[in-house]
């Protein structure tokens, strides 16, 4: 018995699904006839068997019969001619041939009765055989076809049931329809209010951020005049103390040289103020100080730090970053902390740059973040590569920043507005370890995972330059020269400084010592401050201690020992 059993899903909803269903069930159905059409076969085949056997038995018996009386004639005619001839002489075998005939008569009636019989017995038992067999198979297919009746009804009454489901279906499927259409005039209408929610809350966000501009502009004038009224005040006290002291008297107010004796007074401050501003540390044409023992000592992270950078517009802070996740601005006047920002996550980061009064940084977390120092608010989390963040730089003039990843790709932000975006995108075969820029116009560099150094146009977005195999094992500091266009000064992981000359495409300059060791792909090397860059240095890998060579001779000119104790990975030269 087949039995067919329907679920919600699987109810049809087209003509095409009814008429698959009833394909299905005529399937079905079919495979119980055919041992019927099988059996009728083989009994139709037998049948005619039976008739063929019976007719040759029966042409058997016709000739049989025929030969039994051309015999019994024969014998007859044959025993009348030997009466006729021997009448006379033998008469006395008369009687004889009579009784012969009578025998002969006798044995003709009962070999045909046993025929007859024994074809009748055997044809008989045989028939019945048959007949019982077919008996057998007939009710047996009787017994069939009810049952296959039995499902042709059942099957009937799945058909209509189908056929409901179908209309219920198809009743459905319009209320659904009518739902849907209603549904899409819902969301419609939807977008249209969302649109203009949207439109009222960038008016929204428009106003809000030119009144904070306006604040922002407005606190930025109080900050100075604050200051202002601060040097004015400090002024002030010092002259009543130098006043006290009777280094020079302060004018009455019914003096009558009043006037001249005040702008003796500021002359006196403004000397002051110029010798004090000549006996400062100066650079530029007066060249570089090398370095010669640590002045400050500082425990500035949890875990190692990766990076440090001099603040471009401050001479007297330091920005550095750590694998603790956090950044930290530092006083080189004093070693005292300013300020901490947290990247707000556990992730180590991996690069740092401060300059214009924002601090940026990267790390493995993909993000790059820029707060402002000043405020100590995060302004800005660009988010666009698909792997950790290796190098981060600020374009002068702070409008925009330039990062590199291990996506491969390198990418330009602007950052000049309330909403950053995303710029331009520079795609290289190989990781950007770090990354520099000098002066607006002049070009990206990056140096590459394979040893390679590349410049970039940042206004075209174009590659100009790509000066392969500088050094081996990959590059793993680049710094334009200051004051010149055309030189690059690198770091790799052979251990080795050079100065790259970007009009020839060669390096012009190779500095090395047996001690150095550069075992980080974030080591960083630098020129010294000055306008000429005389001096380049780089840290040690291994021992902690500072190079420094001489940029022209390229001859190690000092080596500051056990200054750190472990290996040196970050390394900064500023003015402060």
């Amino acid at each position: 018995m087949i039995e067919v059993s329907l679920s919600p899903a699987a109810i049809p909803t087209t003509m095409e699904d009814v008429y698959n269903l009833i394909q299905e069930r005529n399937a079905y159905e079919t495979i119980p006839f055919l041992p019927i059409h099988a059996s009728n076969f083989s009994l139709s085949s037998l049948a005619d068997a039976l008739q063929a056997r019976c007719e040759s038995l029966e042409k058997q018996y016709y000739l049989e019969q025929q030969q039994l009386l051309v015999e019994a004639h024969q014998i007859g005619e044959a025993t009348h001619d030997h009466g006729v001839n021997d009448n006379n002489n033998n008469n006395e075998s008369s009687s004889g041939n009579a009784r012969l005939r009578m025998e002969v008569a006798q044995l003709h009636s009962a070999l045909k009765e046993k025929i007859k019989t024994e074809l009748h017995s055997t044809a008989a038992m045989e028939a019945r055989q048959q007949i019982d067999l077919l008996n057998e198979e007939k009710l047996a297919q009787e017994t069939l076809i009810s049952n296959l009746k039995m499902e042709l009804d059942r099957s009937n009454e799945i058909t209509t049931h189908l056929q409901s489901e179908l209309e219920n279906a198809k009743s459905l499927t319009r209320l659904s329809e009518k739902q849907f259409d209603g549904l899409k005039d819902a969301i419609r209408q939807l977008q249209l209010e969302n649109e203009e929610k949207t439109k009222l809350n960038e008016r929204l966000v428009e106003n809000a951020v030119a009144e904070k501009e306006k604040m922002a502009e407005q606190f930025n004038s109080m900050n100075d005049m604050v200051e202002k009224l601060q040097k004015e005040i400090s002024m002030l006290k010092s002259y009543n103390k130098k006043s006290e002291k009777g280094w020079f008297r302060l004018p009455n107010s019914g003096s009558k040289d009043g006037k001249s004796t005040a702008a003796a007074t500021a002359g006196t401050v403004e000397g002051s103020l110029d010798d004090a501003a000549s006996q400062a540390r100066k650079w530029g044409a007066f060249g570089a100080i090398l370095p010669s023992k640590p002045l400050y000592s500082i425990k500035a992270h949890r875990e190692d730090a990766s990076c440090v950078v001099y603040d471009g517009t401050n001479l007297n802070l330091v920005a550095t970053s750590s694998s603790d996740a956090t950044v930290r601005v530092w006083d080189t006047s004093n070693g005292q902390l300013q300020a901490t920002f947290s990247g707000g996550g556990s992730l180590p980061m991996t690069g740092v740059d401060m300059a214009g009064g924002l601090v940026t940084c990267c790390g493995a977390d993909k993000t790059c973040r820029v707060w402002q120092y000043k405020t100590k608010r995060l302004i800005h989390q660009l988010a666009g590569h698909s792997q950790k963040i290796t190098c981060v730089k600020l374009f002068p003039g702070q409008k925009n920043i330039v990062t590199g990843s291990a996506d491969r790709s390198i990418r330009l932000w602007d950052i000049s507005r309330h909403i950053y975006t995303q710029t331009t995108t520079f795609r290289h075969s190989s990781t950007a370890n770090c990354t520099d820029v000098f002066v607006e116009t002049q070009p990206v560099v990056t140096g590459h995972l394979d040893g390679g150094v590349c410049f970039w146009d940042a206004r075209s977005g174009d590659r100009v330059m790509d000066i392969p195999s500088v050094q081996e094992g990959g590059v793993t500091s680049v710094q334009w020269k200051p004051g010149s266009s055309h030189q690059v000064l690198t770091c790799g992981r052979d251990s080795t400084l050079k100065v790259i000359d970007v009009r020839t495409q060669s390096v012009v300059k190779t500095f090395r010592d047996n001690a150095l060791r550069i075992l980080s792909n974030n080591a960083r090397c630098s020129f010294s401050p000055d306008a000429a860059g005389k001096y380049v240095a780089c840290g040690g890998g291994d021992n902690g201690d500072i190079f420094v060579f001489d940029a022209a001779s390229t001859d190690l000119k000092k080596r500051l020992s056990s200054a750190h104790q472990a290996g040196v990975v970050g390394l900064a030269w500023g003015r402060g």
